[in-house]
């Protein structure tokens, strides 16, 4: 397969502070071709929960957030089983005084834990999550992926993204 030199793509989506489930798209139209054989392989992800400044954000009570980044747009949190499923985390924070005593991440299921990173044939991706109303304001979760662009035959990667669809 050729490759290309690694590049980053960068994504932030506004988790908000509700419990409910907020989705955006990350159009890779400029990457992904499977008609055309290129298919975008990410290599890892970078994941950071912050405010809307990237700093850290003040909590009010115990919170949480999450995120996925997924092959097709969901209604909400899906399981890492789903096969659209391509990374997912969580975090976890507890204190007092709007600043966190006790912070936990589970980034259960992140590109670079395979051997080959995780090959994508479709033209859009989706970074969805939620974050609690423990948070004093909204969340952020911002993602940097390292990703190279890669051919495929032409068969092989309809297979792809078929199966990612």
């Amino acid at each position: 397969m050729a490759r290309s030199d690694s590049f980053f793509i960068r994504a932030t989506l506004d988790c908000g502070n509700s419990n409910l489930f907020q989705q955006e798209s990350i159009d890779l139209g400029a990457y992904v071709d499977a008609l055309g054989k290129s298919v975008l392989r990410i290599h890892n992800i970078a994941v950071t929960f912050s405010d809307s400044t990237g700093r850290s954000n003040l909590i009010s009570s115990e919170a949480a957030a999450q995120f996925q980044l997924t092959t097709q747009s969901q209604a909400d949190i899906v399981l890492p089983s789903n096969r659209a499923v391509i990374s997912s985390g969580k975090l976890a924070v507890d204190g007092a005084g709007g600043v966190a005593t006790y912070v936990s991440t589970d980034y259960d299921n992140l590109p670079q834990l395979w051997t080959n990173g995780y090959l994508v044939a479709v033209d859009t991706i989706f970074l969805g999550g939620a974050a609690s109303t423990g948070f004093a304001g909204d969340t952020y979760c911002s993602i940097v992926m390292e990703c190279t662009v890669e051919t495929m035959t032409q068969a092989a990667a309809m297979a792809l993204s078929l199966s990612q669809q």
